[in-house]
């Protein structure tokens, strides 16, 4: 059976675990938030989310990649924490150490996430079937959980205590595919020249390596001559290697070698895909509030909460199933740009005629912005980053991420009255989503050509003169 299978069977039980955790805590003191409750209430929840990411990003990342045996010790060990951590939860239900254990299950969580993404790479043939991949694990997480929200609103029928004990068992099961996932390389030690034990690295002429297959996969055995493909060779962001001669004249590029950037160009290139899911993720925790807080001013039947809800899973369910089509025509960096272009358009839309019909199209374009951005970016860093350092990589820009999404969350929150205007809300969507495809793709085209990109030029002169008006003052 291939590696991946395993993989994909270890993130269907994980995901069904995940949700029956959620249906049992969903009628306690922890997640008990009523949508009109005071702000400051609504703003602990948001910062409760944000807390499991400030723990995982300095620790469990480095945690991750220098682990003995590996990744999959801690996908196993994230299993057996959250099994032994819902048992605990029994006997707390009614209890106020039900916070730090749930707390505890939020980390396991977003440990075992950081480590999948992290495998992820040496369970594929190809760099282009990454996205394939996480889409793959995307569809199985919502089957997962529409798989276990049966069984776990029956038995919370009964008592929440059992949809505890139930996801105990399927956190136990899980760790059985784990065990089968191969071993992955662990970082090794760093030296430094002068040393001992450091050998100096000449590069080799010929086609360069992949640096991102471990050796026990068994995709990385050599399986015969392969016709070269255009997609193989690295042209740069745009795809393009030669320039324009006075005349019109096409201008030879460099030959073409197999892809593998320069590790500036791919360092730049992973922040500014970073940057742009930054400001999806922002995007979606905004809307989410600002349709909620809209819904509820305007005295929304029940059921068009549960609209907007669906609205925006079907979209993510698009964006998952249509990725891979995506990505074999074009782009991962290409993609992210064009999801917040049509969430710019669609926004603008919204608009000029803000009725529920059309704030449910931007709640499913916003979801499906979510889940191609999201697969799209993942599969940026687990073709760009070093093995070694996935691990650390995904648990930073997660932390960013969710940071990201409370600060997005917040702003109709915190607004005069607790309501934001759903034009002025929309309107401000709109405007972040063209500033981010603009930057954007404007890094895209300066790393291409050697430049600094423009946020960093931006950044850089908001710095200068920050400190030149503090030297006057």
């Amino acid at each position: 059976m291939q590696p991946f299978t395993w993989l994909a069977r270890t993130h269907l039980l994980s995901a069904a675990g995940d949700a029956l955790i959620a249906i049992a805590l969903a009628g306690s003191l922890f997640f008990n938030l009523d949508p009109a409750a005071a702000r400051p209430k609504v703003a602990l929840y948001l910062l409760v989310t944000m807390a499991p990411f400030a723990v995982v990003g300095p620790l469990i990342g480095p945690m991750v990649d220098r682990a003995r045996g590996g990744r999959r010790s801690m996908i196993i060990g994230a299993g057996i924490a959250r099994a032994v951590l819902a048992l605990l939860m029994v006997r707390h239900l009614d209890s106020l150490l039900l916070f730090p254990e749930a707390f505890g299950a939020l980390v396991a969580g977003k440990t075992y996430h950081v480590a999948k993404s992290a495998v992820v790479p040496g369970l594929v043939r190809e760099e282009r079937d990454l996205v394939e991949a996480n889409s793959k694990l995307m569809l199985l997480s919502g089957l997962g959980g529409a798989l276990a929200a049966g069984p776990g609103v029956l038995l919370s029928l009964i008592s929440s205590r059992w949809v505890l004990v139930l996801a105990s068992v399927v956190f136990v099961l899980m760790t059985f595919p784990a065990a089968r996932l191969p071993r992955t390389a662990v970082r090794p030690p760093r030296s430094h020249p002068g040393e001992a034990g450091h050998v100096p690295q000449v590069p080799q002429p010929g086609p360069v390596p992949r640096h991102d297959r471990p050796h026990s996969d068994p995709y990385s055995e050599p399986r015969g001559p392969r016709r070269r493909r255009p997609s193989d060779l690295y042209t740069g962001p745009w795809g393009d290697e030669g320039g324009d001669e006075p005349g019109g004249r096409r201008k030879p590029g460099p030959p073409a070698v197999p892809r593998q950037a320069p590790a500036a160009t791919r360092r730049g290139g992973m922040l500014l895909a970073g940057s742009a899911m930054g400001v999806v993720r922002a995007m979606t925790g905004f809307t989410l509030f600002l349709i909620a807080f809209w819904l509820r001013t305007n005295d929304a039947a029940p059921w068009w909460f549960g609209f907007m809800f669906t609205a925006s899973a079907v979209g993510q369910l698009a964006g998952a199933v249509s990725a891979p089509w995506l990505r074999r025509r074009i782009r991962e960096e290409v993609l992210l740009a064009c999801t917040l272009l049509l969430a710019a358009v669609v926004s603008f839309y919204v608009v000029t005629a803000p009725d529920r019909v059309s704030v449910l199209g931007l709640a499913m374009v916003i979801g499906l912005m979510s889940a191609l951005g999201k697969l799209c970016f993942d599969a940026i860093v687990q073709r760009d980053e070093a093995p070694a350092d996935h691990g650390r990589t995904f648990a930073r820009f997660e932390t960013r991420f969710q940071l990201m999404w409370v600060i997005g969350a917040l702003v109709p929150v915190v607004a005069p009255n607790g309501i934001l205007p759903l034009r002025a809300g929309v309107m401000l969507l709109g405007i972040a989503a063209t500033v981010a495809v603009v930057l954007y793709l404007g890094g895209l085209w300066a790393l291409a050509r050697g430049r600094r990109p423009p946020s960093e030029v931006i950044a850089t002169r908001v710095r200068t003169r920050i400190r030149r008006k503090n030297q006057t003052s």
